[in-house]
């Protein structure tokens, strides 16, 4: 949420492969996945997500996952929404229909990082991206959130490598969010970075970027056309 393709500025994508940033736009997750599918029609993909883009790439894997030669899941939660989760997305939509977007900016940015007053450069960073999604895509967003549902069933079913990666530090999905979607996926790679909050791509981009190096790696031993 919040973020748009400049949370993956400093990660290095693997060379000779396109690399497709979807923005979250749709206000429902299914609506949203059929969007990460029509990208790449009828191609096997890598699909890469952190929080809410790895929330609607659960969804992805439910509808297609012949699609899906490997996922990376990073800084997320399998689990339903909680009815304090619901009263708080209700609240900053409200602020946001009032004009208020920034107000919504300054109470997300304490979770993003691993302390709650990050230094300036990557508070601004975040508040940049902040401004660039807007208020019209993040009360979309906000609307998608209630649309989720538990995946973990879902998770059960995945057979393409799958790595999923989280920050220690991470307020918003502590570790053992990471622990049960690691532990549903058979065979799945649960990896921790030390000290990184929940942006894991801005604090860690090394980090990230040998994760997704490895899984493309992994995925292309089954999947060679990739």
């Amino acid at each position: 949420m919040l973020c748009d393709h400049g949370l993956w500025t400093d990660v290095a994508f693997p060379e000779h492969h396109e690399v497709h940033h979807i923005a979250l736009t749709e206000p429902d997750i299914g609506r949203q996945a059929d969007a990460v599918l029509s990208t790449v029609p009828g191609r096997p993909f890598v699909l890469v997500g952190l929080s809410l883009g790895a929330i609607v790439g659960f969804e992805v894997l439910r509808r297609a996952p012949e699609r899906v030669a490997g996922f990376c899941a990073m800084s997320t939660n399998a689990g339903a929404p909680r009815p304090e989760q619901y009263a708080a997305w209700r609240a900053m939509d409200a602020l946001i229909a009032e004009g208020r977007f920034e107000e919504v900016i300054e109470q997300t940015l304490p979770g993003m990082f691993d302390v709650t007053e990050p230094p300036g450069d990557l508070a601004d960073r975040y508040r940049s991206m902040a401004h660039r999604v807007g208020p019209d895509a993040a009360r979309a967003q906000l609307a998608a959130q209630a649309t989720r549902s538990d995946a973990h069933d879902t998770l059960r079913t995945v057979r393409c490598p799958t790595t999923v990666l989280y920050g220690t530090r991470d307020a918003l999905c502590p570790p053992e969010f990471h622990r049960s979607i690691a532990e549903a996926v058979p065979g799945a790679r649960l990896s921790a970075v030390p000290g990184a909050g929940h942006l894991l791509p801005v604090q860690q981009p090394a980090s990230v970027s040998a994760a997704v190096r490895d899984l493309l790696g992994t995925a292309k031993r089954t999947q060679p056309a990739l």
